[in-house]
């Protein structure tokens, strides 16, 4: 949308449409470029060109919201403390994983761009609950790619290692940690797993081969999932028991019993009278620690109160 002979006005409303991050933004920058566009007749296709785009955006955000009208407005996701995104073209088997590896219950359709909203999922595993969200196909005008752009793990699925350079094009800004996984194995002879795992081994991926059909490698899977968070798992008991908690916190490595402490309920910490440890940080079962004792995962930490 090079702009020749233009105001500075309309200038400084392109730079804020090239800039933008949502459809709203873009919007209103392209209502100021409608505004400010000369009315002379040599700029009339111009002014014809950014009046037909401003006619699709309108049009697709309008589709957009009723999607999520009809889905009961699942516009926003709150990020737990382990977030997985599954990001891959159409028809790569996102629904069918995501049923897999969690409690949604997604509709899982062989027709192309079946997701036009990003489904969220549960995944239980080693003690923990992992956030697992699907998001549209990358080709989708629904794909969200600010999900992508946070969340700490990323699932990149494929059914073929030529689909990595152009999803990850779509990654650029995303900061968290990616596991290539290679669906539809059950198509694969040995021998062809064996050079597509060679391949993805010199590329220094890394990956897992799997199929959502015939459940190949899904346990694999899990794992690497979770491994990738890099996270501690914190478990808490109550004094005079013997049971620890049935959900850990989890928490950054290197988190100190003060931080259980806050993460339990802010402010607490200065209530605390007296703490134990039990687990790989302690030198001993019952060891009474300090709030600034560095934790490890799968310690079980008793607080007692003033």
């Amino acid at each position: 949308m090079a702009s020749t002979n233009q105001s500075p006005f309309y200038q400084k409303a392109e730079v804020k449409f090239l800039s933008s991050q949502t459809d709203e933004e873009r919007v209103k920058a392209l209502e100021e470029m409608i505004r400010e566009c000369p009315k002379h007749k040599s700029a009339e296709k111009m002014l014809a060109k950014l009046k037909t785009r401003y006619k699709k955006l309108k049009e697709r955000m309008e589709r957009v919201k009723k999607v999520q009208k009809s889905r009961g407005g699942k516009a926003g996701i709150k990020k737990e403390d382990m977030q997985a995104v599954i990001i891959g073209m159409t028809n790569s088997g996102k629904s069918s994983l995501i049923n897999l590896l969690t409690n949604a219950k997604p509709e899982i359709n062989p027709n192309r761009f079946t997701t036009n909203y990003p489904i969220v999922g549960m995944m239980s595993y080693a003690g923990t609950s992992i956030q697992l969200v699907e998001v549209p196909a990358i080709e989708s005008e629904y794909y969200d790619k600010g999900i992508a752009h946070t969340a700490d793990t990323i699932i990149v699925l494929i059914t073929g290692i030529e689909q990595i350079k152009p999803i990850q094009e779509f990654l650029t800004k995303a900061y968290g940690k990616k596991i290539i996984v290679l669906n539809k194995s059950d198509t694969l002879s040995e021998n062809e797993k064996r050079k597509i795992a060679a391949t993805l081994q010199s590329k220094k991926h890394n990956f897992v081969i799997i199929s959502t059909k015939a459940k190949e490698n899904i346990e694999e899977l899990k794992n690497k999932i979770f491994q990738s968070f890099d996270k501690i798992r914190i478990y808490t008991k109550e004094p005079w028991k013997k049971e620890k908690t049935e959900k850990p916190i989890i928490l950054e490595p290197n988190s100190t019993v003060k931080d259980v402490a806050e993460k339990i309920l802010k402010g607490f910490s200065e209530k605390v009278k007296e703490t134990k440890i039990w687990g790989p940080s302690s030198k001993f079962a019952g060891q009474k620690i300090g709030l600034q004792h560095k934790l490890k995962d799968m310690d079980v930490v008793e607080f007692k109160t003033k």
